[in-house]
């Protein structure tokens, strides 16, 4: 299997390096990540529920696709590859926030990340990929915050921080 290298960046969104992922997330060095959060036409959005064997947070609901673009490769180009990937579609993306968070798991990884979260509309069912997704579902906003806040346990860690600030923006 192939060593995936993230971007290290510092918190101006500079490329200082790259390292191999998973060292990257032992050390829990700043690197650079995307979230894609993408809504039908009712306002729905898709969630996706990760793949059990996740080197981290596996099982948990989360955005619609997550990821780290490879070095050289564009943020939105990588979420349009990843989106496709993991979803089995693409739609357009506009950029909505950028973060950083650091976390840490239980595994003894941290994600420590530079997050650009972008924002798409797509109305089909996803062809999602067995080996990235375990499920999937469409979701009203206002039944998500309510499910957020009674069983964070049951999300990602970062879903919940872009959650905790997210406005829908048209």
């Amino acid at each position: 299997m192939n060593a995936e290298y993230v971007i290290l960046v510092n918190e101006l969104d500079q490329e200082i390096g790259q390292m191999e992922k998973q060292e990257a997330h032992e050390k829990a060095l700043l690197h650079r990540a995307f979230s894609v959060m993408v809504f039908n036409s009712e306002g729905e959005m898709l969630l996706q529920q990760r793949a059990m064997n996740k080197y981290h947070s596996g099982g948990l609901w989360t955005n619609t696709c997550c990821s780290h673009p490879r070095p050289g490769e564009e943020v939105e180009k990588a979420a349009h590859r990843r989106l496709m990937e993991e979803m089995g579609f693409d739609c357009d993306l506009k950029l909505h926030q950028t973060f950083i968070y650091k976390a840490p798991f239980d595994n003894g990884l941290t994600e420590h990340e530079l997050d650009h979260v972008f924002v798409g509309e797509y109305n089909e069912n996803p062809a999602f990929n067995l080996d990235e997704v375990n499920d999937y579902q469409w979701i009203k906003l206002a039944e998500l915050y309510d499910q957020l806040k009674s069983n964070p346990e049951k999300f990602t860690v970062w879903f919940r921080m872009i959650m905790e600030n997210y406005i829908h923006l048209p």
